[in-house]
């Protein structure tokens, strides 16, 4: 039977109580091995629906640290049994974290300049939030897209900005080097004024699933690209 409240689950060490984490469905990781790529994560994970893989560096090197966001919140539970489970001949911590740093983390990968920063638990209700997020980043014509179904094609995203000026030929939806996508996506707008525009469509849903969008910028957009056809 499911349990009412799935958070009170004691899952890994020190598990008996946490804090209000939200309903946010992501995990944090921490002792990956330095060569570890996402693949290596779903692998870590088989058997979850995965719908992002943000590894974590620091000028420009592997920091041993990701995020994993999830399809739901019980997928987060069975996630976190999987705490200090070996990766190679590392052993792996999973634990809870806030969507605030996964955030963070996101808007800190262009600067390529993350530092880890742990959020202090909620003050109560009124606790305001920090990241009033994406308005105060800087935009340019491209606007980046996680959480896409894998089976996300480019039409299907054209279709999604239905009303803005996309450049069609300038959509590029994200693989892995084994051809499987990731569930990411780069779109190039004509201004960045219509980027920040289509921001209006942040959170929508494509199919099952509701698609986070950020600024981003061509050099991004480029890397993803070559890494896919690696």
């Amino acid at each position: 039977m499911m349990q009412s409240n799935p958070y009170n689950l004691a899952v890994g060490t020190g598990a008996a109580s946490f804090p209000p984490y939200g309903g946010f469905p992501v995990v944090r990781l921490r002792g990956l091995p330095f060569n570890c790529a996402d693949v290596d994560i779903f692998k870590f994970f088989a058997g979850l629906d995965i719908v992002d893989v943000l590894l974590v560096s620091k000028n420009g090197k592997s920091s041993g640290e990701a995020f994993v966001v999830f399809a739901g919140p019980m997928q987060v539970e069975i996630a976190l049994q999987r705490d200090r489970q070996n990766m190679g001949r590392r052993y792996v911590e999973v634990f809870r974290c806030y969507k605030q740093d996964y955030y963070n983390a996101v808007a800190a990968e262009e600067e390529g300049a993350y530092e880890v920063h742990v959020s202090p638990p909620p003050a109560g209700p009124s606790r305001a939030k920090s990241f009033s997020e994406k308005e105060k980043l800087e935009y340019t014509e491209v606007l980046k897209m996680r959480g896409l179904p894998y089976s996300a094609n480019k039409p299907q995203i054209i279709e999604f900005f239905s009303g803005y000026k996309v450049i069609e030929g300038r959509v590029h939806v994200v693989c892995r080097p084994d051809g499987k996508a990731t569930g990411e996506a780069f779109v190039e707008f004509e201004t960045a004024e219509e980027a920040r525009r289509a921001m209006a469509k942040d959170k929508m849903s494509i199919g099952p699933r509701y698609v986070e969008l950020f600024p981003s910028t061509r050099e991004e957009a480029r890397r993803a690209e070559s890494r896919s056809r690696q």
